[in-house]
């Protein structure tokens, strides 16, 4: 892929400049986090992450990545409706993990009693890598949909006119004009606005689940503030706080300190370190309410890893979406090799494979938020220890994607300018809206492109180890 900015890359002095106008613009900006040191404090603040420079993105993938957005939002769409292929597609996990067995557990116990809920708003962010063959050409290849608290819609939609100033201020006004519009704030607050409005009641309130410790507040902030632009009142909220304040009438409304509430928008609740036996029972009370919760348990079921290896089998995506080839054909081009290890025969074989050439593959928990993944030695420890063991059916196994590196400088408070090898990964947001079996919005609602250096196998910008970038066409 060619490196559209080797001659700046290398100039010392023009770089020091630029970097220094780019953490102002981005100040400016509001490409904020909150600090480490202070993380529920608004009043000191930094820049969040980013590259100095954008970064090349083949025109042709990019263009791919978002022609089939609406086909995955289909497809999560119908897994969370499909309770056979989730029952069957997880009972080898609930037994091993109990964080999926407890969400699955919740799942079952609400369609038992009947949903009360009648609207559903999925927001998905399906991400990608570009894996570079032998013969030097770029492929598009998914890496996970994340289909709960998909962030950084906010701070991205901030981030390319940064950018396009860095490449003015370097005399590359020309290549700063190509670069694209990108507002996934306004399309994601779309999709709950839509929402709200088919739940049917104006004096209802949107409530931001949030967690205890919020640094990435700015990020929210963006989404919640097309909301409160749109005059949709916006209420922020913890577990804690449902779980103390939280009721249910009659008719399975959800109130919060007397306010009705409309939609529950999860930036929280994805990993088990969100939940204790107070905040199980507050997701109990929530998913058990009319409110249109953005996942619903069974879309958060529909994004977990153990759902992504069974999609890949063949057929499965047949069986899922019906009647739909041309949508089924650009998903699975998307597709990576992905293998179970469950129990048996043919797990056994993927396993030993896995442990003689560790180096060809990722070993995938069930996990969401980036840094869970194993590679390597790591992997091959792992597996060795737990290849006879139940316990490895809580995993999958991918194909490792081998992108090709670019250089570019990592912006980051209180870090030496220097250049790095790098790669990225591109995620596209999808918005989607179902009133009873009527889809009413499907869309894909802007990109967020995430570039790390080379050495960092695995995590994400809240991990602390990807920054924020924005795509340049090539």
């Amino acid at each position: 892929m060619a490196a559209p900015w080797r001659d700046v890359v290398r100039d010392a002095a023009a770089v020091r400049e630029a970097a220094a106008v780019a953490v102002d613009a981005a100040l400016l900006a509001g490409v904020l986090m909150r600090t480490g040191e202070q993380p529920q404090a608004s009043d000191v603040v930094n820049y969040a992450p980013f590259t100095l420079l954008p970064s090349a993105v083949p025109r042709a993938l990019f263009e791919q990545a978002y022609a089939v957005q609406q086909d995955f939002n289909l497809l999560v769409d119908a897994i969370s409706q499909n309770k056979e292929f989730l029952e069957q597609t997880l009972a080898s996990t609930i037994k091993v993990d109990d964080f999926t067995a407890q969400l699955f557990r919740i799942y079952m116990q609400v369609l038992e009693e009947g949903l009360a809920q009648t609207v559903f708003l999925g927001i998905n962010r399906s991400d990608y890598m570009f894996d570079c063959g032998l013969d030097g050409t770029a492929a598009l290849k998914q890496i996970e949909i994340n289909t709960i608290a998909a962030s950084f819609g906010g701070l991205t939609s901030r981030t390319a006119d940064v950018h396009g100033l860095v490449l003015k201020v370097l005399g590359k006004t020309e290549e700063a004009s190509h670069l694209l519009p990108n507002n996934p704030a306004k399309g994601l607050a779309l999709g709950i606005a839509k929402a709200w409005e088919l739940y049917g009641s104006q004096r209802a309130v949107v409530m931001f689940l949030v967690e205890e410790i919020q640094r990435n507040i700015f990020d929210q902030r963006c989404v919640e503030n097309e909301l409160w632009n749109r005059n949709i009142r916006v209420i922020r909220k913890r577990f804690r706080d449902v779980f103390e304040q939280g009721s249910l009438d009659a008719s399975r409304r959800l109130y919060m300190d007397g306010q009705e509430v409309a939609v529950v928008y999860y930036r929280e609740g994805y990993v088990p370190q969100n939940y204790d036996r107070q905040n199980w029972e507050a997701r109990l009370l929530l998913e058990r309410s009319r409110a249109v919760k953005c996942p619903d348990i069974a879309t958060q079921l529909a994004g977990t890893k153990k759902v992504q290896q069974e999609l890949s089998r063949p057929g499965t995506l047949e069986k899922l979406l019906p009647g739909r080839p041309e949508a089924i054909a650009r998903m699975r081009a998307t597709f990576a090799g992905l293998y179970s290890l469950d129990e048996g025969e043919e797990g056994d074989r993927i396993a030993a494979t896995a442990i003689a050439d560790p180096d060809r593959f990722v070993l995938k928990p069930q996990r969401e938020g980036g840094g869970n993944n194993l590679y390597g030695e790591e992997l091959r420890q792992v597996l060795e220890k737990i290849k006879d063991s139940p316990e490895r059916t809580s995993y999958i196994l991918m194909d490792k994607i081998k992108p090709q590196p670019a250089l570019n400088y990592l912006l980051r408070a209180h870090s030496p300018l220097q250049v790095s090898e790098c790669i990225s990964e591109l995620g596209i947001f999808g918005v989607y809206v179902r009133q009873g079996q009527e889809l009413v919005l499907n869309q894909a609602a802007g990109h967020l492109l995430r570039t790390k250096a080379i050495e960092h196998a695995d995590g994400g910008v809240a991990a602390g180890v990807a920054v924020l970038d924005t795509p340049y066409l090539v």
